[in-house]
């Protein structure tokens, strides 16, 4: 496992939509690679022999996975927003992925367009 960074930049909150989201998904080799937990926005560029095109966690780069990450899934079914009927076990585990994340990644911005439901009926903590 990775350990945390003490070189992050400062936390962006740029409004970023879904649909933009998906051209970061490390397709173009110009573009950085993005995943989005509970609406924060993380360069993941870094490791693109993670999240790469073809990588064992590409499922995720150019969307808010965070349903997925909540179940530990890598089913494509499961790579969305929505992350309102995950059991309290899940959402501890959501929530260590999202404190993983910031403490590794650079944070680039906030998904604008999330659904209602997407937080978990929760505020985004």
């Amino acid at each position: 496992m990775q350990p945390p960074r003490d070189d992050l930049l400062p936390s962006k909150d740029d409004p970023i939509t879904l649909e933009e989201l998906k051209q970061y998904d490390g397709s173009s080799p110009s573009k950085p690679i993005y995943v989005a937990i509970k609406g924060t926005v993380f360069d993941v560029t870094r490791k693109a022999d993670t999240y790469g095109p073809g990588k064992s966690y590409n499922l995720f780069a150019g969307k808010d996975a965070s349903k997925a990450l909540g179940l530990s899934s890598l089913k494509e079914e499961d790579a969305v927003s929505d992350y309102s009927g995950l059991s309290e076990a899940d959402l501890k585990t959501l929530n260590d992925w999202h404190n993983f994340f910031t403490k590794r990644y650079n944070v680039v911005g906030k998904v604008s367009d999330l659904p209602p439901m997407a937080n978990g009926g929760q505020a985004n903590l």
